[in-house]
């Protein structure tokens, strides 16, 4: 692969002969070519900003600098053109493996407030043109984004890695999650020890926690990436904030109210809780939602309480119960505990036959030891 870089700092992108970059360039996989910018430039002071038309802060960088380059390194169709820009799409993993299929790519770094647009669209009628960000955030300019971009796109090169095993299982990777923790010896450092999974020489349990922890961390960390495996159609399970709380104690009472109208002589805590009630629990519960058009549909909430993972206020709209919901949601407040937790405990009334078949059918058994509210029954149940 051939990796082109345009800009006003060279110095900058002397970190890629450095590492696996460097060996791969001695050994031909890769062809990296640094280009000063200000060598297509033609006046004493080897401008390639000028002030921005209509007013405003800020400099813009000239096109005939970049339309001279693009001349002479004979860019043409079959290259693609990486514009490094706050403006452009998200960079992830699936944009890396799909830049890593070309076969030359050629960035444009820009600096101040940006490139003249019609660099931009010059660019588009001689090559495939992608404008990439590497996040909500602006930088200096565009020659750091080129290097995490270049790093990402390269190690994915056939023959890059030493060990081509490494790719699969990292964060991002095909199965689109975080990485799971990774130990090394020894096995115990300043009293904390190495999961003993891990030392058991059991593959399938190793496996089993791996594949545990990566969902956990994700759900922890990044709970988008976990949308299009949580639920099916790609709705996203939210973690709910004190601005939900009006549309929680809504769900809540129109959840509750028909197991209130069964027992009668029970009280449903749910339907007594005040908005007031519903903030201050708020901060207390790690709570996830879920909605569809704009309406809360969907709602779970866990803490930790010694090592239980104790789980509550599963609910699910009345006219969607039994479309398999709030076995999601339970799925995913289970990915969401701690290390912390090696059980979960939860409750549900004593003749909800509903709920209790589906709490049996993932893996939850009753206990008569473990106290709970009035007309209900506790359940808990291992973590693996």
């Amino acid at each position: 692969m051939r990796l082109d870089y345009l800009t006003i700092f060279p110095d900058y992108l002397a970190p890629l002969r450095l590492s696996l970059p460097g060996k791969a360039i001695d050994s031909g996989l890769l062809d990296i070519r640094v280009h000063d910018l200000r060598d297509w430039t033609h006046d004493r002071h080897r401008t390639v900003d000028d002030t921005p038309y209509g007013g405003g802060a800020g400099m813009v960088m000239k096109p005939e600098p970049f339309g001279e380059a693009f001349d002479a390194l004979e860019v043409q169709p079959g290259d693609t053109i990486v514009f490094t820009t706050p403006s452009g799409e998200r960079f992830d993993q699936r944009v890396a493996e799909e830049l890593a299929s070309s076969k030359r790519l050629v960035f444009a770094c820009g600096r101040y407030e940006g490139i003249d647009q019609r660099v931009l669209d010059h660019a588009r009628e001689i090559a495939e043109v992608r404008e990439l960000s590497l996040g909500d955030y602006v930088l200096n300019g565009g020659e750091v984004a080129a290097l995490a971009i270049t790093e990402a796109v390269v190690r994915l090169l056939p023959g890059f890695m030493g060990n081509a095993a490494s790719l699969v299982e990292e964060s991002h990777a095909e199965h689109g999650l975080l990485e799971y923790p990774v130990y090394t010896k020894p096995r115990t450092w300043q009293e904390r020890a190495v999961p003993e999974v891990l030392l058991s020489g059991d593959h399938a349990r190793i496996a089993a926690w791996r594949a545990t922890e990566s969902r956990r961390r994700t759900a922890q960390r990044r709970p988008d990436l976990l949308h299009p495996s949580v639920l099916d159609d790609g709705t996203p399970i939210q973690r709910a904030t004190p601005a939900d709380a009006g549309e929680l104690l809504t769900l809540q009472r129109a959840c509750w109210v028909a197991e209130q109208l069964a027992n009668p002589d029970v009280r449903v805590p749910a339907l007594h809780e005040s908005l007031a009630d519903v903030r201050s629990w708020l901060g207390e519960w790690e709570t996830y939602l879920v909605r569809r058009a704009d309406r809360l549909v969907g709602m779970v909430r866990a803490r930790l309480d010694g090592d239980a993972w104790d789980i509550g206020r599963l609910a699910v709209a009345p006219d969607l119960q039994g479309e398999g919901l709030g076995r999601r949601l339970l799925a995913h407040i289970e990915a969401v505990a701690p290390a912390a937790a090696t059980s979960y405990v939860l409750f549900t009334g004593a003749g909800s036959e509903r709920n209790q078949r589906m709490y049996r059918k993932a893996g939850y058994r009753l206990r008569r030891d473990l106290p709970g509210p009035e007309g209900a029954i506790v359940l808990s149940k291992r973590r693996r």
